[in-house]
């Protein structure tokens, strides 16, 4: 077990393995909580990853069981921080997942669906360096900071009309000023931009950041930008390895699973990124109960800690554990959802590529 995983003090990586193995299956666990959720303002798992973190380490288990004649080595991969700066892509960079053919995770929200959405997005904040200036008696003699972040934001709100459906911009401004008497010499603003998928995020990007310097260049300001967040990628669901996964669950008597096309509204989520790097199953999954898990809310932390969850889990288990031996018992079976993801993932690469 690598503990803690280099550079990231609460990540960790656990193995088992033959001593000869063809294929490697990650199941992964996250385990961050929320702030203010727990007692005394504290953190409280509101988003139920400690129902994640325990079954994925659950299905690691049972998997290991038959993972010598499988030729399979199974990981449990612990990724804090998927709420905040997302350290899957940290620990991407880090190669934690080289070595990975498949990954899987499991998450509890009001509905079903295997065919998940996230979207791609990129977090940037903007520094605007202008002039200080008393601004009733001598206001020529400054650069308005201020004004290069306003024009932004109503640049930005223009582009909203000439952008696909689905994309998402959003931003706060961090910085406006001192004093109402004073040019502001320093503004600061930040935007999360988002799109259903990368190829078509880094055009929002290169617009994005053509609007931020035709603010600068149109007051006198100077632009500085940095991403203050790791980038989210989309998630890459491949067809050959969901209806694997969904067969099974519904052997279990799991149904009603929404496909991709009929997904409600999506935010982010570094899982995406891991999707990017090998065929990946990111699951949501309703409680089979008259009870919904909210996620980001207070009732979350009691029903993800109920019989009815841990019921779930059980059945999470067996349909990933199940899931997990055919494609490592199957090589051909493992080559054409890998065929598929390649694919799929390309194509995402290269905007306007047909598909």
């Amino acid at each position: 077990m690598d503990f803690p995983y280099e550079s990231l003090p609460t990540a960790f990586i656990a193995s088992y393995a033959p001593q000869q193995w063809d294929t490697t299956i990650a199941f992964v666990a996250e385990y961050d909580a929320l702030p203010g959720f727990g007692k005394d303002g504290g953190p409280g798992h509101a988003c139920g990853h400690n129902w994640i973190a325990a079954s994925m380490c659950g299905c690691a288990m049972a998997l290991s069981a038959v993972c010598e004649p499988l030729r399979c080595r199974v990981l449990v991969m612990g990724t804090p921080a998927e709420e905040t700066f997302g350290a899957k892509a940290d620990m991407i960079r880090l190669g934690a997942f080289d070595t990975v053919d498949f990954a899987m995770q499991a998450h509890l929200d009001e509905f079903t669906s295997i065919e998940t959405k996230v979207l791609a997005m990129n977090s940037i904040e903007f520094d605007f360096h202008g002039v200080a200036a008393h601004a009733a008696q001598s206001p020529e003699r400054g650069i308005n900071a201020l004004d290069a972040v306003i024009s932004m934001f109503n640049s930005v709100n223009a582009m909203r009309q000439h952008v696909k459906q689905e994309a998402r911009m959003h931003g706060i401004i961090t910085h406006g000023g001192e004093a109402t008497n004073i040019v502001p010499d320093f503004a600061q603003c930040q935007f999360s931009i988002r799109a259903e998928e990368k190829g078509y995020l880094k055009e929002m990007r290169r617009r994005l950041l053509n609007i931020a310097e035709a603010a600068a260049l149109s007051t006198g300001a100077k632009l500085e930008y940095r991403d203050f967040e790791n980038a989210y990628d989309d998630m890459i669901n491949v067809p050959a390895f969901t209806s694997l996964c969904q067969k099974e669950f519904e052997k279990l008597g799991v149904g009603g699973f929404i496909p991709e096309a009929e997904y409600p509204g999506a935010g982010s989520s570094d899982i995406g990124n891991v999707s990017y790097v090998c065929p990946t199953i990111y699951l949501e999954i309703a409680l089979q109960s008259e009870k919904d898990v909210i996620v980001h809310d207070v009732s979350a932390m009691e029903t993800v800690n109920s019989e009815d969850a841990y019921a779930l889990m059980e059945q999470v288990m067996k349909a990933f554990t199940f899931s997990a031996a055919k494609i490592a018992a199957d090589p051909a079976l493992a080559a054409d959802i890998k065929a598929q993801h390649a694919q799929i993932r390309d194509g995402r690469l290269s905007p306007g590529k047909k598909k």
